[in-house]
């Protein structure tokens, strides 16, 4: 059953604007961007949950909407924060809540482009990367902090038991978020980028950190799942990080492992480049992370 409950179990308002905006959780489709979903997307179903739309205070007290899974059974749970790819939050990064809250998981999903609009409805790259550009790494970091408040302040949350978890950009918001906040207990960073961008590419920012920086300053393990033929992240920026993890004699026991013959997004089951048995096995790896990093 899907309760429509505010995480203190109150009955929200549930005027025509507010069902609108909740009806929207489940009627979101997959990003538009990425090309047509392919039929063996997975959907994973919400009997036994509770599926939640809500807001809480961001960066700079903005309201943040964000999209929450968890087990419909009493207790207190791990908790997993969810980073989307530069697609927002769409069908496939609901899911993945969806299959967390399964596992046994609290998973929150912060809509961290929110400010500036919604990327998983457009169809141009061109129109999604002013979108994402203006999600500076401040404001990511500020509402992964504020996301981390939200959970510890829940009832249903064991606070000392948080990790994160994130896709493509929100792959390398894994490597920073573990690098800052002793909050998290683990992390697992899929395909993310690991090397500063130059000028002129997509992203870039003068001051950005990149995750080989902040390697010496992990404070959580990072499970890196990556893939062998990336053509955005090649093995020797790999190579690059795990020199920058082995030259701090690497004390949180952070790896990054390589799927052969795969590419970009190979966890990603609505897309092309989905590769089922890389996708499976990833998961498996980054459920057993979670398990040992957040006792």
């Amino acid at each position: 059953m899907i309760s429509l409950k505010t995480p203190d179990g109150q009955i929200p308002d549930l005027s025509p604007s507010r069902r609108v905006a909740l009806g929207s959780i489940f009627t979101a489709g997959f990003a538009l961007a990425a090309g047509p979903a392919n039929a063996q997307a997975i959907v994973t179903p919400a009997d036994g949950l509770i599926i939640e739309e809500i807001r809480f205070a961001g960066h700079g007290g903005y309201q943040l909407p964000a999209y929450v899974a968890r087990p419909q059974a009493a207790g207190r749970r791990p908790a997993i924060i969810v980073v989307n790819e530069i697609f927002g939050i769409h069908a496939y990064i609901k899911d993945v809540c969806r299959r967390l809250a399964r596992a046994g998981y609290v998973a929150i999903a912060p809509d961290y482009f929110d400010r500036a609009g919604d990327p998983s409805v457009l169809s141009d790259f061109a129109a999604i990367r002013p979108i994402v550009g203006a999600a500076s790494q401040t404001q990511v970091m500020g509402d992964t902090e504020a996301a981390i408040a939200w959970l510890r302040g829940r009832r249903f949350v064991s606070s000392s038991r948080l990790g994160i978890t994130g896709f493509c950009w929100g792959g390398t918001i894994v490597w920073l978020a573990c690098a800052r906040f002793a909050a998290l207990k683990a992390g697992v960073a899929w395909y993310g980028r690991l090397l500063a961008r130059r000028p002129g590419e997509f992203g870039y920012s003068e001051g950005q950190l990149a995750p080989v920086d902040e390697a010496v300053n992990l404070k959580a393990p990072v499970l890196g799942l990556y893939a062998e033929n990336d053509q955005g992240i090649p093995l020797d920026s790999v190579a690059a990080m795990r020199a920058a993890l082995a030259t701090r004699a690497n004390p949180t026991g952070s790896r990054i492992d390589v799927f052969p013959a795969t590419e970009h997004g190979f966890h990603a089951d609505y897309r092309p480049q989905y590769n089922a048995a890389a996708a499976s096995d990833g998961w498996g790896r980054m459920l057993a992370w979670f398990e040992s990093g957040l006792q």
